[in-house]
Order: structure tokens, then sequence, then C-alpha cells
């Protein structure tokens, strides 16, 4: 597989996902790039070798269990190209370091997005957002692979919903690209707004404890937060898996969790509101199964 990219063994995925949680996985590999990605995934289905495509592993919940398989890192893709307000870039890059190259070059408007953790792939999945902007706001098309082709759909085929897209429900489809359709801003405006943007994550988050941001989208209307809040919930635990003190959207990993312990703790919370409110928490982060 060294053909195909970067090669590691017997990696423990604990290093990999901001949970600090995981088994280990037999391989990793980063390909150096997209044409590389297709042969490596190409290589592993002829050869009957389970793989999974991993971000920063900033939204999920990966497996107790050792993983015998590949993990696929998209570190690499990080390539982008900017003409005028348009931005095409690719999908292994860094969401936060994306947004501070548009920043850079005077382009505005998912400024609000830097602080959020991961890729810009796994937020085009996911549809992040926060302070009442989203990824796909400015988003004018997605370049994906799928069963060993590449295509491109527009923003509405996408199918955007709150923390949600067609790429969530269907694994096949692998970011590669996106292409934006940015706004003209002052430089030191956005850099203002990012700097009050951290300094309330600083405030309202956990950031000290290893955590997978939000665990329950908002019902309509409501904050997920304030009704695990108003139940008392706040310190709850399952060993060293807790409700966030700051924060009762947020499970951290306050010493050696594990995957278990996190998910048996979001079923008792999901249990506990539908009991009080008759609420079905949908949850916000992925677990992952192999």
């Amino acid at each position: 597989m060294n053909e195909f990219g970067e090669v590691l063994e017997n990696v423990d995925l604990k290093d990999y996902n901001t949970y600090k949680i995981g088994g280990k996985s037999k391989y990793i590999v980063k390909p150096y790039n997209v044409e590389k990605l297709i042969n490596l995934i190409n290589y592993c289905k002829e050869n009957k070798i389970k793989y999974f495509i991993l971000g920063k592993g900033s939204n999920v919940i990966l497996p107790d269990e050792d993983y015998n398989g590949v993990v696929i890192l998209l570190v690499n893709l990080k390539k982008y190209n900017i003409k005028d307000n348009i931005v095409t870039v690719e999908s292994g890059i860094s969401l936060n370091n994306f947004i501070i190259n548009l920043i850079n070059n005077n382009l505005g408007g998912l400024e609000n997005l830097i602080g959020i953790p991961g890729t810009l792939g796994g937020a085009i999945v996911q549809n992040a957002g926060c302070y009442g902007t989203n990824i796909s706001d400015y988003l004018e098309s997605v370049t994906y692979l799928e069963n060993n082709e590449i295509k491109t759909i527009n923003k509405l085929e996408c199918k955007f919903g709150y923390r949600d897209s067609i790429f969530k429900s269907n694994k096949e489809k692998i970011i590669l690209s996106a292409t934006f359709k940015l706004n003209y801003k002052d430089k030191s405006d956005m850099l203002n707004i990012v700097k009050e943007n951290n300094l309330k994550r600083k405030n309202s988050q956990p950031l000290e404890y290893p955590n997978a941001g939000s665990v329950f989208r908002n019902p309509e209307y409501m904050a997920a937060g304030k009704l695990i809040d108003d139940l008392g919930l706040k310190n709850y635990h399952v060993n060293d898996a807790y409700v966030s003190n700051k924060h009762a959207n947020f499970i951290v990993n306050k010493g050696n969790a594990s995957s278990k312990d996190i998910i048996d703790l979001i079923n008792y919370i999901k249990l506990e509101i539908k009991k009080k409110y008759n609420i079905e928490l949908i949850l916000e982060q992925e677990i992952i199964k192999y």
C-alpha cells in the first residue's frame, strides 16, 4: 500500500479522534492525492480489505475494539484555488486553516465557523454551523467519488438540512472538493468576529477536556443543553464519561472513558429527556460501527 500514500501500522486511534477513545487500527493510510485515493479504495475492494474514511475525528464516537482494516485519512487533500471571490478547495484541509486563508484574502462569510474542529469535508457532510452561519450558506457545488466515478453536484442536490446532507446517509459518497462563492470583507472586521467568537467558546465550552462537540441536535425552538441542564444532569457520569459542567450538551472524557461509557451516557440522557419532556433527542455525533 506504500505506493498509494503514507502507511502507518498498528496505530492507536486514540490519537486520531477528539474524544481520545478507540482501539488500534491495523493500518492508517494517507493518500498522496485523489488519484492515489481512488487506487487505494480499488485495492481494498479487490483484496476484500475493510476500510473507512476518517477526517479529524471531531464528530465521531469510535468503537473500543481494534479495527482489522484500513483507516483512510485525507489530510494530504488540501489544495485550494482562489479566483476573485470563487474558491475551490480539497476536502482534507482543516476547516480552520481554510477559513484563515479566506480571511487573509479578504473573503468573508464563513468566519463564524472558525473554532469548529475537523476537516472541510467533514463540515460539509454534517452541514456544520455556528453563530447563525452554516457551511452550506456559501457553497456552490461539491465534487465527490462514488463507485469509482467522480461526480459534481450543486448545492440544491446536496440536500442540506440542519446538521445533515446527502453525504451523511450515504458513506459511498466520498467528498473530494467543494466550490464556494464568498463576499469581499475587511480583514480586520473578520478577525474581530473571530476573536469575539473564540472568547464565547472559551467561556461556554469545555475545551479543557477531550470531547466531540455538541452531542445532540437542538429540538425545534429549544436548546438541547438547557433541557439536559434543567434535569440536573450536569456532571452526571458513566465512569470517566461526564456531562460537562460548563455546557450540558457536551460529553467530556475526564480520563479513560470508553466508547461504551459515552454511548451508555448518551442513552441515559435520551431516556431521561424522553421521560420528562416526551422529546426524542437526535444524536449529532456519529457512532462508528466496524
